[in-house]
């Protein structure tokens, strides 16, 4: 069976969004579910386009509070700043009393170690926040950005980073990292700098970059682990360039959902123009069997096309030297 991924184009982001989650609603059981998790992205605490918009937010929760009387969890460790500083910039905290949510700083949250690779492929662990591995339904929703390590960041990029968890130093090489040229924020320098700082300050989010075979390797380790079980991906408007947070904006005008995270991110990232199988961590979940990475095993359903909505994004400065992620040897880790 073809794992189905609803795609819909219109002029009005709640309605795109709302529209996609009908269509699917089939795939979507919630029947035995007690604690659901909904993962925003806040790479940016302040730039709205780096980040998720409440509106895409509050479709999911008028789709879900009908089928949901339960407790429902709004979860995200911000990258930079403080997780609630995004809370209030975004306009989230209304939501509580409205949909009766609670929110929570991943970053803050008990932590379960999980086990994945540094970058000689020797084993290390990271902490990951215990509510998104105790959730018996996680919810990625967030919109589509080229990146300046695995090419693209989807639904299942997002559930992952901010699920681990981050000291209090942490978002100090990323405000560094934005100072900088493009050429000097993957450098061999800037890699030996994010391993120092991720031992100084306690962030496993930075922990996990292990050069680019290692960061490939991680994301496919803990989406074993932690994968959405609903992916939602909010491209109203999305980014191109120097992505997650510094990137020009790109009206796409789509909204895309499945509960097969892989066959979302799948289609996203043909929507953006890239190839799937140049995509390290996607393109090891592929192999890993963890969803559909081929379109022809990918149901399409929605008032639009791949074709009609494709738009090319702008890679990141850094893109050639992204696609040096892949060593032979590691798909014995597979």
């Amino acid at each position: 069976m073809k794992s189905r991924v609803a795609l819909i184009k219109g002029t009005k982001r709640y309605d795109n969004l709302a529209q996609a989650l009908a269509l699917i609603e089939d795939d979507i059981d919630l029947s035995d579910k007690k604690r659901i998790l909904i993962k925003p992205n806040f790479v940016s605490t302040r730039e709205q386009l780096a980040s998720t918009h409440v509106e895409a937010v509050r479709a999911v929760l008028d789709w879900l509070r009908p089928r949901h009387d339960g407790p429902i969890t709004i979860g995200e460790g911000a990258a930079v700043s403080e997780t609630f500083d995004g809370y209030r910039n975004f306009g989230y905290l209304d939501l509580a009393e409205e949909y009766n949510v609670r929110f929570v700083d991943l970053n803050q949250d008990e932590w379960t170690p999980v086990q994945v690779y540094d970058r000689r492929l020797r084993p290390m662990a990271v902490r990951v926040a215990r509510i998104t591995l105790e959730s018996d339904f996680r919810i990625s929703i967030g919109p589509p950005k080229t990146h300046d390590a695995v090419i693209v960041t989807l639904s299942l990029k997002n559930m992952i980073v901010g699920s681990l968890i981050r000291g209090r130093g942490g978002g100090l090489f990323q405000m560094v990292g934005q100072l900088l040229p493009d050429r000097l924020t993957n450098s061999a320098l800037a890699e030996k700098a994010k391993s120092r700082l991720s031992t100084a300050s306690r962030s496993d989010k930075f922990a996990l970059h292990q050069g680019y075979h290692g960061l490939n390797l991680n994301l496919y380790s803990l989406a074993k682990v932690i994968a959405p079980h609903l992916s939602v991906i909010d491209g109203f408007v999305g980014m191109e360039g120097s992505g997650p947070s510094s990137g020009t904006p790109v009206d796409l005008r789509v909204a895309i959902a499945s509960t097969d995270f892989l066959a979302a991110d799948t289609v996203a990232t043909r929507l953006m123009g890239f190839d799937l199988d140049e995509v390290g961590y996607l393109h090891y979940c592929k192999l890993g069997g963890l969803g559909a990475g081929d379109l022809n095993d990918i149901e399409i359903v929605g008032n639009t096309t791949i074709e009609e909505c494709l738009r090319p994004f702008q890679p990141h400065p850094t893109y050639r030297q992204q696609l040096q992620w892949h060593l032979p040897s590691v798909e014995e880790y597979l």
